[in-house]
């Protein structure tokens, strides 16, 4: 195998510094860390993990590598790796291919050199590791024990393959944990995207009418976080109990055609395509702002805004200026990729230490359990669920209530009646 393919060797030592940094706001995924130096719970397992190349991630590379794995790391957005610490984890001997401003033959390529590992453990931040071993390398599937997948639109994904008896191998939902969607989703998602936004365009969301697309729980998370700010927020949702939700939390909702023509700034995070269009484009005002928080550049209909355009400039780094023909400007931010990682550094570690704790407890589970499980989707154990919950309130000092004898008879019980 090719050792590395990093930008620049020379940025190692900075990238060392930040991990560092990370590292000691991430105390749950440190104890798991230390667990596995111990038992080695790993050794044998290869493993390609293909996420987005963070100080979090380098930290969660640590641990799978202390618990006895071979580690290739490659990227999962040609916008989110951190050239610093992608050249951090290389310096350490590991296998890594990720680079900042990848095309897209060379984020595939990428991937393609990470699996030269013949990994039979794969994490996945969008599925594309997946895809390529069931559309391109079918013969890896045979050995793999099984995989991880950290985002909603990697689930959607792989629960359609296995719907369709596609999948070939089982797959661990990560992303469906309570400790991750809900904190890293909802807390993670709403900060670091007024982050990237914030970090490319300055924008003052104070008084600005926001249209969220998406009110899942990262597009709660953004909506809660831009109100904070002062923004007047509209959301657009197609699920009626998530849209009731919306309205009773003091939202506007709407369809984004009516959205269109109010919106100063437009955030899609819903993991479907073509949430904003040409129809709703032509309904905009003028500098309206655009930009995605999804995991995959398709929420944004790019190619409709490329032709209706007659001028595209870059108005500054990360914000590429439309012109339409009826004299509107469009701005989208950082190509439509995912604006907290490439315009910002993505979640804080505080949150991806429950993610992340998360995915090393899933790997070791596939590992210990793989052989046996079915070729479909998996929640991740509740007992994983509940111990990394529990580690974090350790970490902050905070202690639960315990059921006394008498509760739990009540509650586990129908003879004490009311």
């Amino acid at each position: 195998m090719q050792e590395s393919v990093v930008k620049d060797t020379s940025l190692a030592e900075a990238g060392e510094k930040r991990i560092e940094w990370a590292r000691r706001h991430m105390p749950v995924l440190q104890s798991i860390k230390e667990e596995f130096a111990k038992a080695k719970p790993l050794k044998g397992a290869r493993i390609v993990a293909c996420l987005h190349v963070t100080v979090e991630t380098a930290n969660l590379i640590d641990a799978l590598v202390a618990g006895g794995a071979e580690v290739a790391v490659t990227g999962s957005n040609p916008l989110s790796t951190q050239d610093d610490v992608a050249a951090a984890l290389a310096a350490r001997g590991l296998h890594v291919y990720a680079f900042r401003g990848e095309n897209e033959k060379e984020y595939y390529d990428c991937i393609k050199k990470a699996l030269e590992i013949r990994p039979n453990v794969t994490l996945d931040d969008g599925a594309d590791t997946i895809a390529i071993v069931h559309k391109e390398q079918p013969e890896l599937a045979s050995q793999m024990f099984g995989g991880c997948e950290e985002t909603t639109t990697g689930v959607l994904r792989l629960r359609a393959m296995a719907e369709d008896g596609a999948l070939l191998y089982p797959v661990i939902a990560v992303n469906d944990a309570e400790t991750k969607m809900m904190f890293d989703n909802r807390y993670g998602t709403g900060q670091s995207t007024l982050h990237g936004i914030m970090n490319a365009t300055n924008f003052l969301f104070a008084g600005k009418t926001v249209v969220v697309g998406g009110y899942g729980w990262c597009g709660r998370g953004f909506a809660m976080r831009a109100r904070g700010l002062g923004a007047n927020v509209i959301v657009v949702e197609i699920e009626p109990r998530k849209a009731l939700e919306a309205a009773m939390d003091g939202y506007r909702v709407m369809p984004m055609l009516e959205a269109a023509p109010l919106g100063d700034l437009f955030v899609t995070l819903t993991g479907d395509i073509n949430v904003i269009r040409k129809e709703h484009f032509l309904l905009m005002k003028d500098q309206a702002i655009l930009a995605n928080s999804g995991h995959f550049n398709v929420e944004i209909d790019i190619p409709a805004l490329e032709k209706m355009a007659v001028k595209k400039t870059e108005a500054q780094n990360n914000v590429d200026e439309y012109q339409l023909d009826n004299g509107r400007r469009l701005y989208l931010l950082a190509e439509g990729r995912l604006i907290n990682l490439a315009a910002a550094y993505g979640h804080p570690p505080e949150v991806m230490d429950m993610s992340f704790a998360n995915q090393a407890l899933a790997v070791r589970y596939i590992v210990e359990n793989g052989r046996r499980l079915e070729k479909r989707v998996y929640a991740v154990p509740v007992e994983i669920d509940r111990r990394v919950a529990e580690l974090k309130l350790s970490a902050m000092g905070l202690k639960t209530e315990k059921l006394t004898e008498e509760q739990f008879k009540y509650l586990h019980s129908w003879q004490m009646g009311t």
